[in-house]
């Protein structure tokens, strides 16, 4: 699928399994962020929307304003984090590379690269939204 100019009906429809859609306060900034610390790639980025691809996994941003009249709009908090309680986790992302450039991009290493015992190194980085992405990879 050519995602730089897929409708967005044609997108929708071939979404299948589980799906992740972040809603962000500003979706050029998270897109920049993405894009930066852990190199993924955005596709059709406006100030509303942007399809992200991280490997073979494709997610979703959308801006604030375009939940006007969704039901988790009012679930927001007024002030972050956000993402309190979800870890995004990145299995092909090498944690030490990611925590180099997420103070640049605007983020927060929470944990930096650390062992852990279920076979991962892994650092927890905090991005702007409040969204706790979790570099990792093998030991």
């Amino acid at each position: 699928m050519d995602f730089d100019k897929v409708s967005a009906e044609e997108f929708g429809a071939s979404l299948r399994g589980i799906g992740l859609n972040l809603l962000v306060r500003d979706v050029s900034a998270q897109v920049s962020f993405l894009e930066s610390v852990f190199e993924m790639k955005a596709f059709q980025p406006t100030a509303d929307f942007a399809i992200v691809k991280y490997g073979d996994q494709v997610f979703q941003l959308h801006s604030d304003g375009t939940y006007h009249s969704n039901p988790l709009l009012g679930l927001l908090p007024e002030n972050p984090p956000r993402g309190g309680g979800i870890e995004i986790r990145l299995y092909d992302t090498d944690p030490e590379t990611a925590c180099a450039k997420a103070e640049a991009a605007g983020g927060t290493v929470l944990q930096g690269p650390t062992d852990k015992p279920h076979g991962l190194r892994e650092s927890y980085i905090l991005c702007e939204n409040g969204y706790a992405w979790v570099a990792s990879r093998p030991l």
